[in-house]
């Protein structure tokens, strides 16, 4: 984020007041660093927030209130698509500016996830990197992302973790297989791409699957299961998380989603909040990419691209 320039100074406090909440539902930054970039103390920010507000119609609060019980993980842009397929109209500023009122904005995205590594060095055979962060598709199962992360229950100890991975879709970003287990070794992937495989329709193009470059993706059963499939494999380079910036993503709001806000007692009661929240994901979450819809209705709507 770079400092206001000279126009800062036509801005009211008000209108501050204003940028800086909407740069805190896009940046992961504390307050005080939005503050600084903004050029606002802290009590002129605070005081701004408690005098500037007027009333807002009582339907449109209520409604925005049920979809934030209903959708803990929505900022205020989702808030508005929401409204929007419900046949609200509402501009997302306004809405952002009631959820702030209201004490609905989400902060849970604040919190840094843990990155679990699984490089053990050159152990087989690393692909180049084919995708080379062309992310954009606009054909189903065409690019598919997959990585393994570590999840965490009871008090977090070492004792107390487990691992998982999932296949996504570029194009729609379902969720197509996953898989969770207290080791990561390279039957738990390759179980989750037979399982991948077996959903996958007749297609008249060549899939592509990328990955880190993980012990289990150099080995040689993941690998044989690739060219067995006529499947491109592609690797981000070593130590480069951006390459492979989807499942990253994705595994952020997987942890928002479960572990980061809630707690487990046991491995059993991990895992079945786990298959909750992606079915959630792919059937209930809309996103800004997909047009306002979830992944399974946009994947739905692309049958005519693989017929």
């Amino acid at each position: 984020m770079a400092c206001l320039n000279s126009e800062e100074e036509k801005l009211s406090n008000q209108e501050k007041a204003q940028i800086i909440n909407e740069l805190r539902q896009e940046f992961n930054e504390p307050l005080a660093i939005i503050l600084e970039v903004v050029n606002m103390s802290s009590s002129s920010y605070h005081y701004s927030q408690s005098h500037s507000y007027k009333s807002y119609p009582e339907e449109l609060v209520s409604e925005i209130k049920s979809i934030r019980t209903e959708y803990k993980d929505y900022g205020y842009r989702s808030v508005t698509m929401e409204l929007h397929n419900r046949g609200i109209k509402a501009n997302h500023k306004l809405v952002l500016k009631i959820m702030n009122k209201h004490g609905l904005l989400c902060h849970a995205f604040d919190r840094k996830t843990r990155k679990y590594n699984s490089y053990k060095g050159n152990v087989g055979k690393r692909a180049k990197n084919k995708l080379n962060r062309r992310f954009i598709t606009d054909r189903p199962f065409q690019k598919i992302t997959t990585d393994v992360t570590e999840l965490r229950w009871g008090n977090g100890t070492t004792s107390e973790r487990a691992y998982f991975t999932a296949f996504m879709d570029m194009y729609s970003d379902e969720v197509i297989s996953w898989n969770i287990s207290l080791h990561p070794n390279v039957e738990f992937v390759t179980d989750t791409l037979d399982a991948l495989i077996e959903r996958l329709p007749e297609l008249p193009y060549r899939m592509t699957i990328h990955s880190d470059q993980g012990f289990q993706y150099q080995n040689y059963e993941y690998v044989s299961r690739l060219k067995k499939n006529r499947i491109i494999q592609s690797m981000s380079r070593k130590a480069t998380c951006l390459d492979n910036a989807i499942m990253e993503s994705f595994f952020h709001i997987l942890k928002v989603g479960t572990v980061h806000n809630n707690e487990y007692s046991s491995y059993e009661h991990l895992k079945e909040e786990i298959s909750k929240y992606i079915y959630y994901y792919n059937n209930k979450r809309i996103k800004a990419k997909l047009a306002g819809k979830t992944p399974i209705e946009y994947r739905n709507l692309s049958d005519q691209l693989i017929a």
